[in-house]
């Protein structure tokens, strides 16, 4: 595949250009709290592709794992995160991220965040699959949505931050030492301009939308790893993709989340037969690692020859159920569901990203002043299969730490930075054009041939999730895997014959070029870990694999 490093041409001392001392691309949990806690000094633009409340952090239900029980410690919750990622876990990120929990919830608590609480004011524990103790915090079922809500009111408030809604980021700017700056199109007006900081954060979530069934948004095309590979920035742990067990079965919704917390107060899985399967293939039953369930699920469709298996927690009172998961019960209940009387038809869809832009523990790239953090980073954290309720606490510890390292690079003299941005207005490394990009674009032009509209571009992304949820998804093999690539090849050379300006394809640019890279490390890979299962190498290869895929353009 050929890959420009700009999608479009452009002539950057013809574009509008805006300057901050960071931007945060991405709104979710990781993007907005790492604002919220960067020195009221540092001047911040977050751009967000949609409104400021979308993102896959919103729509996260089970909660926040941290170590608060007296029964529990830190070390244990580093225990069973390394024991999660099966071998690949950075320990040095995961120490960071036990030992950081407890002051962070303290920070969400300030802000507002309203958890759960006992009848003592304690904060309410519950547990998921995999924690061997009760360290979960949450909001009932809608954990993700209440702290964005707070975080969001919050971030209103401060002068020193300005919001951009509808705004996509084309891609990073950078010269031959470090990444200065964003190219970025308004969705309403069309226009586009140059936003440059000393520093770029990452915060755009994963690529779920890669995949036909997903509990992710549709925003999550995958746009921040597209536009950091081009840009140079290492990716790595691509073939790692995390099917989340009981996403909902129904002919009208495929991809509304049953919380692993669910099976936490005790529901049980049965097959269509009316069989519990899940202690045949694990001890920790229905509390094993996700990629576990997972497969055991798939498994269990196999041999019954159905489309799904069954959730059990009839056993709870409709009081109960109403009131610990209520956005659950009535979203079940719309689709003639009701809970507490009825098996939840369930099946795995995806829902969590392993890999992403490579960062060590402080958030940092291989490229200077660009960051990344939540699920659009691999830090190490999760390794080869992320931790139920790890993925919220991700995004605060490390949004924290480097919503540091952006407060220091603001003590740059301020004259020093604007002679610095300086010279990139006239610079001619800045004019691009590439014989391939035919779409030229500045400030108010439009011009180049258009041969692929929205609705084609549409209809080649659906064709492109069939591809990857058939060939690329809870089992993998090698004849599957080369398939899948072909038709990759065959879908991108379509979209590049001519340029074009219009979101959709620049969108289906991205996902076409991370899925070519989840395939080539899912093929590189020829063993089984965590989340990727090859049933052609179903063993385990310490020898040969306890080690990360890194993918960088050339």
């Amino acid at each position: 595949m050929n890959i420009n490093r700009y999608l479009l041409d452009f002539d950057l001392s013809h574009i509008e250009k805006e300057y901050h001392d960071a931007i945060i691309i991405g709104s979710g949990i990781a993007g907005v709290y790492t604002a919220l806690q960067a020195s009221p000094d540092v001047e911040i633009a977050i751009l967000t592709k949609e409104s400021i409340d979308i993102s896959s952090s919103v729509l996260a239900q089970g909660g926040i794992a941290v170590s608060l029980d007296k029964e529990d410690s830190p070390s244990l919750h580093f225990k069973d995160t390394i024991y999660a990622g099966a071998g690949l876990c950075d320990e040095k990120s995961v120490w960071a991220l036990v030992n950081e929990a407890q002051e962070n919830i303290e920070q969400l608590c300030y802000y507002g965040v309203n958890f759960d609480r006992k009848s003592n004011k304690e904060l309410s524990l519950t547990r998921e699959g995999a924690h061997s103790k009760n360290r979960i915090i949450h909001t009932k079922d809608s954990t993700g949505k209440e702290v964005c809500d707070t975080l969001i009111r919050q971030v209103r408030t401060r002068t020193n931050v300005k919001i951009k809604e509808r705004t996509f980021v084309i891609d990073l700017l950078t010269d031959s030492t470090k990444c200065f700056g964003v190219l970025a199109v308004s969705e309403d007006s069309g226009i586009i301009k140059a936003y440059i900081a000393k520093s770029i954060v990452c915060a755009t979530g994963g690529y779920g939308q890669l995949y036909s069934n997903t509990t992710n948004p549709v925003v999550t095309t995958g746009d921040g790893l597209a536009v950091a590979y081009r840009a140079g920035a290492e990716l790595t742990d691509m073939e790692f993709v995390q099917f989340h067990p009981t996403v909902l079965y129904h002919p009208e919704n495929k991809n509304f989340l049953i919380s692993e917390a669910v099976r936490g107060e005790g529901a049980l899985l049965v097959n269509e037969e009316g069989k519990r399967f899940m202690p045949e293939y694990h001890e920790l039953a229905e509390l094993a690692p996700r990629d576990i369930v997972s497969r055991a699920i798939f498994e269990e469709m196999q041999k019954t020859d159905s489309k799904h298996v069954y959730l059990d927690i009839t056993h709870r009172s409709k009081e109960y159920l109403e009131n610990r998961f209520p956005n659950i019960y009535s979203t079940c209940l719309r689709y003639g569901i009701d809970i507490s009387k009825d098996r939840i038809p369930v099946a795995p869809a995806e829902h969590y990203c392993m890999g992403g832009i490579k960062t060590d523990d402080l958030g940092r790239t291989n490229i200077k002043g660009l960051f990344a953090c939540g699920e659009a980073a691999c830090n190490g954290i999760h390794g080869a299969n992320r931790l139920a309720s790890n993925s919220l606490l991700e995004g605060l510890v490390f949004g924290e730490r480097i919503a540091k390292q952006i407060s220091k690079e603001c003590n740059i003299k301020e004259s020093e930075h604007l002679q610095s941005l300086k010279n990139y207005e006239n610079n001619e490394q800045f004019v691009i054009k590439s014989p391939s990009n035919k779409a030229k674009q500045t400030e108010g032009d439009k011009e180049g041939g258009i041969i692929i509209n929205k609705e084609k571009a549409n209809t080649l992304r659906a064709t492109l999730q069939r591809l990857m949820t058939s060939k690329v998804g809870i089992v993998r093999t090698k004849k599957r895997l080369l398939d899948a690539q072909d038709k990759i090849k065959e879908i991108y050379r379509e979209v590049i014959k001519q340029g074009n300006d219009a979101q959709e394809v620049m969108e289906l640019i991205n996902m076409l070029q991370l899925a070519r890279l989840v395939v080539e490390s899912a093929l590189e890979r020829t063993e089984s870990r965590g989340a990727h299962y090859r049933s052609d190498y179903p063993k385990t290869d310490d020898i040969m694999w306890k080690k990360n895929i890194l993918k960088v353009l050339k």
